[in-house]
């Protein structure tokens, strides 16, 4: 692992988990900054693999890898949810009747990696336990789609690839805007900033962009990163106070963004700026002293875990405030610890005992040499 990656995949949960408690406006943003790096670290690894494996080894020890990081620890996560719906009449939480009444209206499409179709549709209500899942939907539909456009283009032809992928992200997020604002389709969500947040095609120029430093060099990156760090808040403050639906505290980028479509372009900004930010770490060795240090590099180590399991532990937090009268809003600091503290033991616990030994099988059955490591 490149030094300083896992520091970042540290922070990009940490801002979700701030956004989540409520804390951090803008946090939402820490799921774009790990599409990117997803589109960084994969990129590298397909065009590895492609350059010592034949096409039938290239896709079974890909998506073989992919398969024991990936599903055994989401499908437990749906196994464990299902076992809560059991326990819930002697638990007495007032979870029942939340989860109870969308569980099984929403596990099977968790199931088949979709929840972001149907987050997009008039049919989508929100959960506590499974609406997170859209991100995670997002990245297998990615996981599926990349390898082959990698495959299938010659390598002098990648940075056409990934400047054409950026374009249409933002094609489709302009053309999915209009689409909604015109009410052409009833069973599409009533909210046209929403559904480009969870829409897969949307977020195709930030997994292009991590491909796209993967392999190319950034001008200047601490000199564009500073800048960018001045100009995108103060667009997005500008934006919003023009449009005086001004948040300030989500620097101009709440969610969902709204006003002069910031929907379509707000997300170029923002995933240009993740981007711009892994290449100075990666590259240039920026902020390597405190992206390194244990704390953050293990939490970034367990970072899969740590966000699969933070939403249904934090709903289960507050029902259990709730049960025994403590103070249970969300941007308390004792719901915060103790939300935070559980979810870390259950992350931890799922590393060791569940992801670790998958982990641990994929060179077993699926190896690759050194350069090609997924």
């Amino acid at each position: 692992m490149i030094a300083g990656l896992n520091g970042l995949r540290a922070v990009a949960f940490l801002i979700v988990f701030f956004f989540h408690t409520r804390n951090l406006p803008f946090g939402w943003t820490g799921v774009q900054l790990f599409f990117v790096l997803s589109g960084f670290l994969i990129t590298d690894i397909l065009l590895n693999m492609k350059e010592r494996l034949p096409r039938r080894e290239f896709f079974v020890k890909f998506y073989g890898r992919r398969f024991l990081r990936i599903f055994p620890l989401y499908y437990f996560y749906l196994f464990l949810l299902t076992a809560f719906i059991f326990l819930l009449p002697a638990l007495d939480f007032k979870l029942k009747t939340e989860l109870g009444e969308k569980f099984l209206n929403q596990i099977w499409i968790a199931a088949f990696y979709v929840y972001d179709f149907f987050h997009a549709s008039a049919f989508f209500t929100r959960s506590r336990f499974f609406t997170h899942l859209w991100t995670l939907s997002v990245e297998e539909q990615f996981y599926l789609l990349w390898p082959l456009l990698i495959f299938v283009t010659p390598r002098e032809k990648l940075k056409q690839l990934c400047f054409a992928a950026v374009g249409f992200g933002f094609i489709f997020r302009l053309g999915i805007s209009l689409i909604y604002r015109a009410h052409l389709f009833p069973f599409l969500l009533n909210d046209p900033q929403q559904a480009v947040n969870v829409l897969p095609f949307s977020h195709l120029d930030a997994f292009a962009l991590g491909a796209y430093i993967s392999r190319f060099e950034l001008p200047r990156p601490r000199l564009q990163l500073f800048a960018l760090a001045i100009v995108i808040p103060a667009i997005g403050l500008l934006t919003d106070a023009v449009s005086k639906s001004a948040t300030p505290l989500a620097l101009g980028y709440d969610l969902p963004m709204t006003g002069f479509y910031k929907e379509v372009w707000g997300y170029t900004l923002l995933n240009y700026f993740f981007a711009v930010l892994i290449y100075c770490v990666a590259r240039k060795n920026f902020l390597a002293t405190v992206l390194e240090n244990a704390p953050l590099r293990y939490l970034g180590k367990i970072s899969y875990g740590l966000y699969v399991y933070h939403y249904g532990v934090i709903a289960i937090t507050i029902a259990l405030f709730q049960k025994y009268n403590l103070d249970y809003s969300l941007r308390s600091p004792q719901t915060f610890a103790a939300a935070m503290s559980a979810t870390l033991i259950v992350a931890t616990l799922s590393f060791y005992l569940l992801e670790k030994p998958l982990i641990n099988l994929k060179d077993k059955f699926f190896r690759v040499s050194e350069n090609a490591r997924l």
